[in-house]
């Protein structure tokens, strides 16, 4: 037997004024789960708490609990000393008990219409990454939109697709899902990092809703916009200043000893919206010993579009940047921006690696910067956090660069999936919580790595934001003052003009 000690968020509305914090000793078996533990505490300690269970076995999804913040299913998350154990973020019944049913009570069933035939083996490959789904609401608890918006939600959406996916209900479920709002979902991931089943609902449901309603003329005029303007210039952004393919040669030697090699792939944001970051991007690297090769024909790496159901260009988008980087031999190309990162590794099949920059940065090992004790705190962008498993290597940059590094609950600031052109007001209200989230940290900037992160929370936050390469910028030339040893490795070269 262990003994271990945690807490309980305890709440009774009928009773308490507010939800409060209760401790318990318990006695339990080796390996035992939440489950067990709560289990304990009725037998051991208080037989009064409540909370729900079924099965037992991870297959009925009543047991969902937060533990440290985190959805688990009491049943399968092993109980350990120091937990923290509380309801999901759903109306509390009481203790860990929260209201399910009106919400699933709501969710569509099959309706069978004229369809006389069988389910078909090809239609049920089509189904079962999404039919899973044991209705524990983990991911409708920790929707960022539904916290601001009107939007059915992760659950409603997932159902939504398996409907339409289903060749017996010929029901026609777009114009339905844009009335919940299937263009509110940031397609932040957080729903399928919390499913217990790894559901991707928001790209094998919400996606595909998308997909379906474009086909049927539904897509929200500013993102026809953006398709357009793709589908005319390759890139998803006006040409208002000089880019950076239009600056730079096709490669740029790094000062010293070459430690390595890269293609770029720099990004429509970067390339013409943030040219100046991704140039001291390249500095740093150059600084760092690595040689880049940028090839000027690549084009829109087709994220937004993808993001907001407008597929029908995206073979060609892809042809192109797939095609542009293997003629040059390149076997390892390079992101700094989360979203094209996460595009290229998950939505494309390339014959070369995809690195993201602070990956790499990790992975070759930098100069030490001068680190300062300026408070500082990350915003981990959804595209790096859970587009591409990328969480560690940013912490580990930032702490060589201050020794008061704050840590920030990781959640979307709006801007992604298409909400901060479509549904601006859905953006502007995620970017005023993650306002008020770094107010709580005191840091004095907070540093992320994508450029429409940056760009929103600099819209709706008055502490500074700035790009990590940025930062690791500054600090050479800091590293430069205090040595009195400047090296050329600023000077990029520039591309000729004819």
């Amino acid at each position: 037997m262990n003994t271990i000690t945690f807490t309980i968020e305890r709440f009774d509305p009928e009773k308490d004024p507010a939800p409060h914090i209760e401790t318990y000793t318990v006695d339990v078996n080796e390996g035992a789960r939440v489950l067990d533990a709560l289990h304990a505490v009725r037998e051991q300690c208080d037989p009064s708490l409540a909370y729900r269970y079924c099965c037992g076995s991870g297959q009925c999804g009543s047991c969902s609990v937060r533990v440290n913040n985190e959805p688990v299913l009491a049943c399968m998350h092993e109980a350990y000393d120091g937990m923290a154990v509380s309801p999901l973020n759903l109306p509390v019944e009481r203790d860990l008990m929260v209201e399910m049913k009106s919400y699933l009570q709501d969710l569509a069933g099959i309706t069978p219409g004229i369809f006389s035939g069988y389910l078909t083996m090809e239609a049920n490959e089509a189904i079962r990454p999404i039919r899973d789904c044991i209705e524990c609401l983990a991911c409708v608890s920790e929707c960022p939109a539904i916290a601001v918006a009107d939007f059915a939600g992760p659950t409603a959406m997932r159902q939504e697709m398996r409907i339409a996916l289903d060749p017996r209900d010929d029901r026609d479920r777009a114009a339905l899902t844009v009335d919940e709002g299937l263009f509110t979902c940031t397609t932040c991931q957080r729903c399928l990092e919390v499913c217990p089943k790894h559901i991707a609902i928001p790209g094998k449901a919400i996606e595909k809703l998308r997909e379906i309603a474009h086909r049927e003329g539904l897509t929200i005029p500013k993102h026809q916009t953006v398709a357009e303007m793709v589908r005319a210039t390759g890139r998803s952004v006006d040409h208002i200043m000089p880019t950076v393919l239009e600056q730079v040669p096709d490669v740029i030697e790094p000062v010293g000893e070459v430690r390595g090699e890269v293609g770029f792939f720099v990004g429509c944001m970067y390339n013409g919206r943030l040219p100046d970051t991704a140039l001291k991007m390249l500095a740093v690297l150059r600084r760092n010993g690595i040689r880049v090769i940028i090839p000027p024909e690549q084009v829109c790496c087709g994220s937004p579009l993808i993001r907001t159901g407008q597929t029908d260009f995206i073979p060609e988008l892809k042809r192109i940047n797939i095609d542009c980087f293997t003629k040059r031999g390149i076997d390892t190309v390079l992101t700094m921006c989360a979203g094209c990162g996460s595009t290229l590794k998950n939505d494309y099949d390339t014959p070369y690696r995809v690195i993201d920059i602070n990956e790499l940065l990790m992975e070759y090992g930098i100069e030490p910067p001068v680190s300062s004790s300026v408070p500082l705190t990350y915003h981990d962008p959804c595209h790096l956090r859970r587009g591409q498993g990328i969480t560690e290597e940013p912490r580990a940059i930032l702490r060589q660069l201050t020794d008061d590094f704050r840590e920030m609950p990781a959640r979307c600031c709006g801007a992604g999936g298409g909400v901060r052109s479509g549904m601006a007001e859905v953006a502007a209200d995620l970017g005023r919580d993650r306002r008020d989230a770094i107010a709580k940290t005191g840091a004095a900037a907070i540093v992320t790595s994508c450029p429409f992160c940056e760009f929103h929370i600099g819209e709706h936050s008055a502490v500074p934001v700035i790009n990590i390469t940025t930062l690791l910028f500054e600090a050479y030339e800091k590293n430069d003052e205090e040595s009195g040893e400047e090296t050329d490795w600023k000077d990029l070269p520039c591309r000729d003009i004819e």
